[in-house]
């Protein structure tokens, strides 16, 4: 049997769609086995978020020719579709895809095998209209299931590459994610996490079609679904119509993802953002008296050109302001071919990685004081795994609104929704004691994901 390898970097829609092309190879027959270990055929996923990520993606892909210099090494993902000329010049490198057409990558292996020749499968993105479809009916290694719902984003912020390798939005046909969702329900799983490029700008490319209207058919039209979470919704997507939905919802949690970037206006808008901080204040007021008790995450970069102490500070006293759960902190990278890369007044290394730090300590700050509200309280978890490789008695999992929580508990609980009393909250794990399992439905492809 020919055997295919793996190596993911980057974000969780790479991840959905390393699963999605493992799918493929499986439907042709294919065996999947360890990175490490001896394989015909070598998957490196790249990304290209920063000129880090491009790096780390040469070392994978150098790594894999090294171990494996007889085996085919296909390059797909992001840094593929930006810069398939310099993959190419990697002596060893044979196929190359970038973040479409992903379907040829059999073809092009065949193809391969006759001629020995290199072949640059990457086409212009930006000529792009049509969602690629790629089914994932379940997951390898993971007890929330992804569902890619859009591809693409039209913001083209100052600091980002990601329109340039992922395109323009696009969003999936309605119907096929609704029949993916129930697909993923009847493997077992009980969450399902919506995600994509720009997830909440789903539909902005149809007609008489948006993310509420999906929203509001998963909710009605899965059986058997019992958490639906958002990856990440922008602050311009919190329309009236997504606040009710959410409002009304049985099945979406009390945890939104709103990325903020920064919290003052001067650099919002040297970065291109589309919105103030009050326009984003206002949304997270209008969004929290429909949900109480809300979690609410989010992206900030620190260190962005031009950033002075008064913008640093600014953007802090937001953050405090708006009470976050938890934050997600990256300094400023300067991504080469992007307007923020040429900017006047870079941030010096040392005053970003102070800030970062300063950063670091609010959210955790703030995460733990969001956490002690919890204290003492019974929440949903759904279990994911052991919390460490010795002690099969501690599970691990997160709450509706994203509270990371450790218990005593059995294997066999791993993937179904149970109920646990945090008995200590804490960042980033709070302590909690089992109550009782909420459902008795068959997880088995679930605990042998495991």
């Amino acid at each position: 049997m020919t055997t295919v390898a793996f190596h993911t970097l980057g974000c969780k829609v790479n991840h959905y769609e390393t699963e999605g092309i493992w799918n493929m190879f499986k439907d042709n027959g294919y065996e999947r086995v360890d990175f490490d270990r001896q394989s015909d055929v070598y998957v490196i996923n790249t990304c290209t978020v920063t000129n880090t990520g491009d790096k780390k993606s040469r070392q994978v892909i150098r790594r894999a020719i090294r171990k494996n210099p007889d085996s085919i090494i296909c390059v797909t993902g992001c840094y593929a579709q930006t810069s398939p000329g310099e993959i190419m010049e990697i002596p060893g490198v044979d196929i190359i895809v970038g973040t479409q057409n992903r379907k040829k990558m059999l073809d092009y292996i065949e193809e391969h095998k006759k001629t020995r020749e290199p072949i640059n499968g990457v086409s212009n993105i930006m000529k792009n209209r049509v969602f690629e479809e790629m089914d994932v009916p379940e997951f390898t290694d993971r007890t929330r299931a992804s569902l890619k719902i859009q591809e693409g984003c039209n913001n083209f912020c100052t600091f980002c590459i990601i329109p340039w390798s992922r395109g323009l939005l696009r969003s999936r046909d309605p119907e096929n994610v609704v029949k993916q969702a129930q697909s993923l329900v009847d493997a077992g799983y009980k969450e399902i996490v919506l995600t994509g490029i720009h997830t909440a700008g789903y539909g902005e490319d149809m007609k008489d079609y948006n993310f509420a209207k999906l929203l509001r058919e998963l909710e009605t039209n899965v059986e058997g679904l019992k958490r639906i979470r958002i990856s990440s919704i922008e602050a311009s997507q919190i329309t009236d119509e997504v606040i009710e939905v959410l409002d009304k919802s049985e099945k979406i949690v009390r945890h939104l993802h709103i990325p903020l970037q920064s919290g003052s206006d001067s650099v919002l808008s040297r970065m291109r953002r589309k919105y103030s901080s009050d326009f984003y204040k206002q949304k997270v007021n209008k969004i929290r008296n429909a949900l109480p008790g809300l979690a609410i995450t989010s992206d900030v970069i620190v260190g962005f050109p031009g950033e002075t102490e008064e913008e640093f500070t600014e953007t802090c006293n937001f953050i405090k302001d708006i009470g976050y759960s938890e934050l997600h902190v990256f300094p400023f990278s300067r991504r080469t071919g992007t307007p923020a890369a040429k900017m006047d007044n870079q941030v010096d290394d040392d005053v970003k990685n102070e800030r970062v730090s300063q950063m670091i300590e609010l959210s955790d700050q703030l995460a733990k004081e969001y956490a002690a509200t919890y204290e003492n309280e019974v929440l949903e978890v759904i279990p994911e795994e052991h919390a460490s490789e010795g002690d099969q008695n501690m599970l691990v999992g997160y709450t509706d609104n994203y509270l990371k929580v450790r218990f005593n508990g059995s294997q066999d609980l791993i993937g179904k929704i149970v109920r646990v009393k945090i008995t200590k909250s804490g960042y980033p794990y709070n302590a909690g004691t089992f109550v009782r399992v909420m459902d008795n439905a068959t997880n088995a492809n679930i605990g042998a994901a495991q």
